[in-house]
């Protein structure tokens, strides 16, 4: 059985990059299996010093534009990630966008419920 699951957002500076983020907040504070990781600590440790705690947990990464950089930074680490959340496939077709990658404005608190919620059913299908 899984012990936690490590949520890996998009640090990105983009409005789907912040409902990520965002999403992945609201998650983890409904899940007490859920933990994140900062993208930017993991990207700078050039050293490889985080890999170990990297590997502890299945990942869950979630990219906010199609760049797949979350995946892509952990890739380059040797480090795999167990699933994989693109919050513009999750919010295409919903009606639903966000347009400032600063703030979020009644719109873009919708599109964090969307992510968010499909944030949950991973973790409960890796559970």
């Amino acid at each position: 059985m899984v012990e936690k699951i490590a949520l890996a957002p998009c640090n990105g500076m983009s409005a789907n990059g912040l409902v990520g983020r965002v999403a992945c907040g609201d998650c983890r504070a409904e899940n007490e299996n859920v933990i994140s990781i900062c993208m930017g600590s993991t990207s700078a440790d050039i050293e490889g010093n985080n890999n170990e705690m990297l590997r502890k947990y299945p990942i869950i990464a979630v990219n906010g534009c199609n760049g797949g950089c979350v995946n892509k930074i952990l890739a380059a680490k040797g480090i795999a990630v167990r699933d994989t959340v693109l919050v513009y496939e999750v919010l295409e077709g919903t009606g639903k966008s966000s347009k400032d990658p600063f703030r979020l404005d009644d719109e873009g608190e919708e599109c964090v419920k969307i992510v968010k919620d499909a944030l949950n059913d991973k973790v409960k299908e890796i559970l």
